[in-house]
């Protein structure tokens, strides 16, 4: 029988936040309580915000269903350990979709974590090999974590920077965001030794070191990081235009593309333009424009007009 009321409370919410619906008396056999107990001790969790509901019946049945609000989760080793691996993996490879959120509940997940879970995760991954392949950089979770709390808390970030030339330095910075592109991760920061803002390829930091200074977050010169990154990338690299036209609404597509490429604008009533400038492989962006799902035409440039009719019909021999 458990007679410490929080614990007691822990073992009844673990037990609630599985997908099924427990009789009462079944949930007071695992606790070791009354019914009556049981009933008491729901109402104290209703009252903390989880939203638990009872069913009717002869043995009557609760369950956690879906609130207004995301409660406290409880988790077992097994749960953690999995949720670590899994936000470790999507964030070590840039994938897209495992953005800045993901990153800082892998930071949150990682900072509670005892140290004998950790050492789990790190075996685990250590021991795997993802089947994936790209060229986009690998980097390690926990330079990620390290600029995903430094973000969050407003926390100036120290850290070593190799640039395309290979030149090093060292960075004081006040981080703002970071940004996924789906090959890479970025760094949107203001560089007080230059004072001036830039943008640094994560994959090219090194010992990022968080120096407990905090700071007042400045106000950035365009309206979001992902345009700031999509332009600083413009201005270093030799870039092209591109104009795409979609069969659906901007608001679909937006959902499906990432933001450096452009901002879907509406033409005619179902569909949309995206115009744009990138520096990437026109084989590359013809292979994310068709991830979109949405049927397309390329208006501009020629080069990757062409491209995207060869990729087209090399997929239909594909399928026969």
């Amino acid at each position: 029988m458990t007679t410490d009321t929080p614990a007691r409370l822990l073992q009844l919410l673990s037990l609630l936040q599985t997908p099924r619906e427990w009789p009462g008396g079944e949930l007071a056999e695992r606790l070791g309580v009354s019914r009556r107990t049981v009933r008491r001790d729901i109402d104290r969790l209703r009252e903390l915000g989880y939203p638990v509901q009872a069913t009717l019946g002869a043995d009557g049945g609760y369950r956690l269903v879906a609130g207004k609000a995301m409660p406290p989760l409880v988790l077992d080793d097994e749960e953690a350990v999995a949720i670590a691996v899994g936000l470790r993996a999507g964030a070590g490879h840039a994938v897209e979709g495992v953005d800045e959120a993901s990153v800082r509940a892998l930071a949150k997940l990682e900072q509670v974590l005892p140290s004998r879970l950790r050492h789990r995760v790190s075996t685990l991954q250590a021991a795997t090999t993802p089947l994936t392949s790209g060229d986009g950089a690998r980097i390690a979770p926990e330079t990620l974590t390290v600029m995903a709390s430094t973000v969050a808390g407003h926390e100036r970030l120290r850290f070593a920077y190799r640039a395309g030339d290979g030149t090093e330095s060292r960075r004081l910075t006040e981080p703002y965001r970071l940004v996924s592109t789906g090959r890479r991760w970025y760094l949107v920061a203001y560089d007080l030794d230059r004072d001036d803002w830039r943008t640094f390829r994560v994959d090219r930091v090194s010992d990022p070191f968080a120096t407990g200074a905090r700071f007042a977050p400045r106000e950035l010169p365009t309206g979001s990081a992902a345009e700031y990154l999509r332009r600083s990338i413009q201005r270093r690299q030799e870039t092209y235009e591109f104009t795409v036209a979609f069969a659906a609404p901007a608001d679909v597509v937006a959902a499906r593309l990432p933001g450096w490429l452009g901002t879907p604008e509406p033409d005619g009533e179902r569909g949309c333009v995206v115009r744009g400038a990138t520096g990437d492989p026109v084989e590359w962006l013809a292979i994310r424009l068709a991830m979109a799902g949405v049927d397309f035409v390329v208006r501009e440039p020629a080069e990757l007009v062409e491209c995207v009719r060869e990729l087209g019909g090399r997929l239909s021999r594909a399928g026969g």
